[in-house]
Protein backbone atom coordinates (compact mmCIF):
# COMPACT_ATOMS: atom_id res chain seq x y z
CA UNK A 1 0.00 0.00 0.00
CA UNK A 2 1.31 3.42 -0.90
CA UNK A 3 1.48 6.25 1.54
CA UNK A 4 -1.18 8.88 1.19
CA UNK A 5 -0.05 12.37 0.17
CA UNK A 6 -0.02 15.12 2.78
CA UNK A 7 -2.15 18.25 2.89
CA UNK A 8 0.13 21.18 2.07
CA UNK A 9 -2.38 24.02 1.83
CA UNK A 10 -5.90 25.27 1.22
CA UNK A 11 -7.61 27.79 -1.00
CA UNK A 12 -11.16 28.70 -1.92
CA UNK A 13 -12.47 28.25 -5.45
CA UNK A 14 -14.68 30.76 -7.28
CA UNK A 15 -17.78 29.35 -5.56
CA UNK A 16 -16.26 29.66 -2.07
CA UNK A 17 -15.70 25.93 -1.63
CA UNK A 18 -12.45 24.83 0.02
CA UNK A 19 -9.82 22.94 -1.95
CA UNK A 20 -6.80 21.12 -0.50
CA UNK A 21 -3.43 21.13 -2.19
CA UNK A 22 -1.59 17.86 -1.74
CA UNK A 23 2.07 16.87 -1.69
CA UNK A 24 1.48 14.69 -4.77
CA UNK A 25 0.73 17.87 -6.76
CA UNK A 26 -3.01 17.29 -7.05
CA UNK A 27 -5.88 19.30 -5.59
CA UNK A 28 -9.22 18.12 -4.26
CA UNK A 29 -12.37 19.84 -3.03
CA UNK A 30 -13.16 19.30 0.64
CA UNK A 31 -16.66 19.97 1.90
CA UNK A 32 -18.60 19.43 5.08
CA UNK A 33 -22.07 18.50 3.85
CA UNK A 34 -23.63 15.99 6.23
CA UNK A 35 -24.70 13.27 5.93
CA UNK A 36 -22.75 12.72 2.71
CA UNK A 37 -19.44 14.37 3.59
CA UNK A 38 -18.27 14.51 7.20
CA UNK A 39 -15.40 16.99 7.35
CA UNK A 40 -16.28 19.46 10.11
CA UNK A 41 -12.65 20.63 10.27
CA UNK A 42 -12.99 22.40 6.92
CA UNK A 43 -15.42 25.07 8.19
CA UNK A 44 -12.97 26.85 10.51
CA UNK A 45 -9.51 28.32 10.03
CA UNK A 46 -8.28 26.46 13.13
CA UNK A 47 -9.67 23.19 11.78
CA UNK A 48 -7.96 23.64 8.42
CA UNK A 49 -4.67 24.64 10.04
CA UNK A 50 -4.78 21.50 12.21
CA UNK A 51 -5.00 19.37 9.04
CA UNK A 52 -1.85 20.78 7.43
CA UNK A 53 0.71 17.99 7.11
CA UNK A 54 -1.90 15.28 7.64
CA UNK A 55 -2.33 12.40 5.15
CA UNK A 56 -5.26 12.68 2.74
CA UNK A 57 -6.55 10.14 0.23
CA UNK A 58 -6.02 11.54 -3.28
CA UNK A 59 -8.74 10.45 -5.66
CA UNK A 60 -6.59 11.25 -8.70
CA UNK A 61 -3.69 9.08 -7.50
CA UNK A 62 -6.11 6.28 -6.56
CA UNK A 63 -7.57 6.31 -10.08
CA UNK A 64 -4.10 6.20 -11.63
CA UNK A 65 -3.13 3.19 -9.47
CA UNK A 66 -6.31 1.35 -10.51
CA UNK A 67 -5.33 1.41 -14.18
Amino acid sequence: MRERPLITGFYQDDDGDWVVTLSCGHTQHVRHRPPFMQRPWVVSEAGRQAQLGQPFECGWCRQARAR
